[in-house]
């Protein structure tokens, strides 16, 4: 349990909060790839821990990101022309390169304005489908980390982004909260809950299912050089164990295991109360978008739309919640995306954690928190934190142990590890 002010120096992430701080020291991705599909395509308004952008892709394919208001006076860039290699406001047609250098201006002549005035430019990356950017006020930005996902060919791999109205933190708590697996996502990780003890499902594609029926499994963490592993054991039943086991990467990172695929998922905050989630899937073979986009529930258009990105449901109308389903099925919901948002949007826009009662099974939730809490501290007294270069060897397994290679568990993983 968290109190108040806890939870508040964790969940605000606006300019000058700890969190936002936080947030701002690493590379965090902004947009998919498709959002800015092709050289001159629309720009793209963008809002970040609690900023405003607008991102475009240059007549070179060069992508840039820039405050969203025109430096002259104000207007939104993203309501702007992308032409001729720049972008340009349609206020007075000023028009600025991807590193917002002024190109043009057509109602000022002055060489010494041109020479002088900039619009506020980011560094950006593309990278595995997404575009990334540093937002923080570091004069060089830190290194560029890169994930597994980066190195599949683009067939096997799959981006998809979902934004979210409810705070980053209840989002990235879900995803190191391996008892909800069970129950939460019943119809696909126990098929036939509804008798006694269930079954295990056999769908090689999904993150839900789990390798055996078991609720309430022991957690066992280790810290790592990127923020931690933690290892989930279930009953396997004789002497073996299943063991799941989940990276966490600084700042809202995780990896989610699939029987042939990997799910990365990334949450952004936006501000506050709003967050982009882009969950990346790849594997050794092609990657079926609409397979992977049924398996999260987010092929019904009331839900979310390739359009917008935006997750739709809310009290207004039930979340579409169907109950006659619930005879049937757990949740009267479909799909793990829909489940995983709906239950965090039902939390409220902000959490207050003060009010919870965790249990063992919530020790990862608690080392996420525990973790975040003292990188604000590390951050106030003036020690940078920073990811390692290269995450390429960091996966998510899940498999059988023996019940006396249990504390051998980390030698499942890359040697990330801080300390023997």
């Amino acid at each position: 349990m968290l109190n108040h002010q806890q939870n508040e120096r964790l969940c605000r992430v606006g300019r000058g909060t700890p969190m936002g701080q936080v947030f701002r020291q690493f590379w965090l991705p902004v947009c998919t790839s498709a959002q800015l599909p092709g050289p001159d395509s629309p720009p793209l308004r963008l809002r970040l821990v609690g900023q405003n952008f607008v991102a475009f892709r240059d007549s070179s394919g060069v992508v840039g990101l820039l405050d969203e208001q025109c430096p002259h006076r104000g207007a939104s860039l993203a309501l702007g022309r992308v032409e001729e290699n720049g972008l340009r406001c349609l206020y007075h047609g000023w028009k600025f390169s991807t590193t917002g250098a002024i190109q043009d201006m057509p109602n000022c002549a002055s060489k010494a304005i041109r020479a002088n005035v900039r619009a506020p430019a980011y560094p950006v990356r593309e990278e595995g489908g997404l575009i990334w950017a540093y937002v923080g006020s570091a004069s060089e930005p830190p290194p560029f980390t890169r994930y597994a996902f980066m190195n599949a060919a683009p067939e096997n791999r799959t981006v998809l982004r979902i934004n979210v109205s409810c705070n980053y933190l209840q989002l990235t708590e879900g995803g190191f909260d391996s008892s909800h697996v069970g129950i939460l996502h019943s119809d696909v990780a126990r098929p036939g809950w509804m008798n006694a003890a269930g079954t295990t499902s056999h769908d090689l594609e999904h993150p839900g299912a789990l390798a055996v029926v078991d609720n309430d499994p022991e957690l066992e963490l280790t810290e790592t050089d990127f923020g931690f592993y933690y290892a989930a054991f279930r009953e396997g039943g004789q002497e073996r164990l299943n063991v799941r086991i989940v990276p966490f990467m600084m700042p809202s990172t995780r990896i989610i295991p699939a029987p042939t695929l990997l799910f990365t998922v990334f949450e952004t905050p936006a501000d506050d109360t709003h967050t982009s989630t882009y969950i990346v899937v790849h594997g050794a073979k092609p990657v079926d978008r609409a397979r992977i986009i049924g398996i999260l529930g987010l092929n019904d258009p009331r839900f979310w739309s390739e359009r917008d990105c935006e997750f739709r449901a809310s009290w207004a109308e039930g979340f579409w919640q169907d109950r006659e389903n619930m005879k049937t099925a757990w949740t009267g919901f479909t799909g793990l995306e829909q489940e995983d948002a709906v239950i965090s949007l039902s939390m409220g826009p902000i959490f207050d954690r003060s009010i919870e009662h965790l249990v063992p099974a919530d020790r990862a939730v608690s080392s996420l928190r525990k973790m975040l809490l003292q990188a604000t501290d590390r951050l106030e007294a003036g020690t940078p934190l920073t990811l390692p270069a290269d995450l390429t060897d960091v996966g998510a397994p899940d498999v059988f142990i023996r019940k006396d290679e249990r504390s051998k568990w980390r030698d499942l993983t890359p040697h990330h590890w801080i300390g023997p």
